[in-house]
C-alpha cells in the first residue's frame, strides 16, 4: 500500500515565511505607535486624568491604540 504525506518541513516553513509577512509591520507599527503615544500623552494627560471625560485608564489605552492603528496606517502608506 503506497500512502502519500505531506513533508515534515512544509508547515514550519510556511510559518517562518507568514511570520517574517506578518509580524514585523505590526512590531514596527506598536514601536512607532508607542514613539506616537510618548509624544502626545504628556499633552493631554492633564485632560485625561481629570477623569471628565472617561475613565482615565481606559482613556489612555484608547489613546495608545488609535496611535498604532495611525502609524499602522502611515506604514501602509509609504
Amino acid at each position: 500500500m503506497f500512502h502519500t504525506t505531506f513533508s515534515t518541513t512544509a508547515p514550519l516553513s510556511d510559518l517562518v515565511f507568514g511570520a517574517s509577512l506578518f509580524f514585523p509591520p505590526l512590531f514596527k507599527a506598536v514601536l512607532l505607535g508607542f514613539f506616537f503615544w510618548l509624544l502626545i500623552h504628556p499633552l493631554l494627560r492633564g485632560w485625561m486624568y481629570s477623569g471628565d471625560v472617561w475613565h482615565p485608564t481606559l482613556m489612555d489605552l484608547s489613546l495608545f491604540v488609535l496611535c498604532v492603528a495611525g502609524a499602522l496606517w502611515l506604514l501602509s502608506l509609504g
